[in-house]
């Protein structure tokens, strides 16, 4: 077979596999949940195949938009999924329209009888959507109105607006390094964080193999370098994995014990110990019950939340939620607060954090904790890198995704340093 008959048979089954992605976040999986919808695919298929269905879910309602003005009657899901594929590759990706346009058609006729029915639709509706003009002016997919609102209200329209934006633009590969190595072929970030832009196989980068760094946002890696870790202090990682944390104070040299509730992800949080030569202790407990067989100087807890600020690099999050588990969650997160105050000794100091765009996550827990504990104090963030606007009137720090807008943004985090009255 011909190098550009192999590369075609390629892309055509990466369109499939991000049509089987989409077809599951219709169905409420998420796209890392369908990792088994791809196994028949090759390595690079796969990440194709993601790679797309992100950008489909990224810009959904530009797509229907262009489509809209083309089609006389709603399609069905399946064709609508076909027609919004190929409209992103043509206008966003810029593919190559009878490629793409034939693909399109190809995927439909593969539908069976209602999908033969509906092919001469999908050419004559592509075949207009490849000559359409302004897609660069259709403003960004909006947040859900559960979100939008409550962010709009705490941070302003222009903000929303911003960061609607940055979800748009998707996030580049963050990487936090061991002290003291640099990393090749990424920028440094003013936090310490480095970055690279564009496709990456994370497997093949230099650093990788010797376990010099390991993924994680730039916002995600501030709230250990808020804790500030020394060697030799004890400290719990509550809700540890993916371990990104753990890994961060087992680097600074702490003694740390990292705990899930989720046996399975904390096998990963183990790989990566492995992989890095780090060592910490894994406990699988609800972090509400366990408790240390020893004296702890600090807890790291990054709690459970909405995720709503992570949408930039999990665009299937607004397909899958509704907002309705939140007032639970916050409930959780406050219950979370004052066990893990209960774990410290006098003196000793909790780093609350959060990957929420919502405050009633954040800024309102921090508050409503200092109301329950009597003598408990924020501790203001002194961070290399961090700029004075990220630090709230509580003395708190909130990223936000159109933070850092030229060098690509920042995941949506709210952060604290309690210190426990001594």
């Amino acid at each position: 077979m011909k190098e550009s008959d192999l590369a075609k048979r390629g892309m055509d089954m990466a369109r499939s596999g991000a049509l089987r992605l989409l077809a599951g976040v219709r169905d409420g999986l998420s796209l890392s949940d369908q990792a088994g919808a791809l196994k028949a695919l090759a390595p690079q298929d796969q990440a194709r195949a993601a790679r797309l269905a992100a950008a489909v879910l990224r810009h959904q309602s530009r797509a229907d938009a262009v489509i809209a003005g083309y089609v006389s009657r709603k399609p069905s899901p399946q064709v609508a999924d076909i027609l919004r594929l190929a409209t992103i590759e043509l206008l966003e990706l810029e593919g190559a329209a009878h490629g793409v346009v034939d693909a399109a058609v190809t995927l439909t006729r593969g539908l069976g009888q209602k999908g033969q029915a509906a092919a001469g639709m999908v050419n004559a509706v592509l075949r207009k959507v490849a000559a359409h003009r302004g897609w660069a002016d259709l403003p960004p997919q909006p947040m859900p109105g559960w979100l939008r609102d409550p962010v709009a209200l705490a941070y302003g329209e222009e903000a929303a607006l911003a960061i609607e934006a940055a979800h748009q633009a998707g996030a580049p590969l963050d990487l936090t390094p061991k002290p003291g190595i640099s990393v090749e072929g990424a920028n440094l970030l003013p936090t310490g964080s480095w970055r690279i832009h564009g496709p990456a196989q994370v497997s093949a980068l230099p650093g990788f193999a010797t376990g010099d760094w390991w993924v994680q946002d730039a916002a995600a890696a501030l709230p250990v370098r808020l804790l500030d870790p020394q060697a030799g202090e004890g400290i719990a990682d509550l809700c540890a994995a993916p371990g990104g944390k753990t890994l961060q104070l087992a680097a600074a040299g702490a003694q740390v014990t990292a705990v899930d509730i989720t046996p399975a992800r904390l096998k990963r949080v183990a790989e990566n110990l492995r992989r890095c030569g780090l060592a910490a202790e894994l406990a699988a407990a609800d972090a509400l019950e366990w408790r240390p067989d020893g004296p702890l100087d600090a807890v790291l807890l990054d709690a459970p939340c909405s995720a709503t600020g992570t949408i930039r690099r999990h665009p299937d999050l607004p397909f899958l939620r509704d907002g309705s588990g939140i007032p639970a969650l916050i409930d959780l997160q406050s219950r979370l607060i004052d066990h893990a105050l209960s774990l410290l000794p006098p003196g000793g100091r909790l780093v609350y954090a959060v990957c929420s765009l919502l405050p009633d996550e954040g800024e309102a827990q921090v508050a409503a904790a200092l109301t329950r504990h009597p003598g408990l104090r924020v501790e203001e963030p002194v961070l290399p890198g961090i700029e004075p606007d990220w630090i709230t009137p509580e003395g708190g720090l909130r990223t936000r995704p159109d933070h850092w807008a030229d060098w690509g943004g920042l995941d949506g985090f709210f952060m604290a340093r309690l210190r426990k009255a001594g």
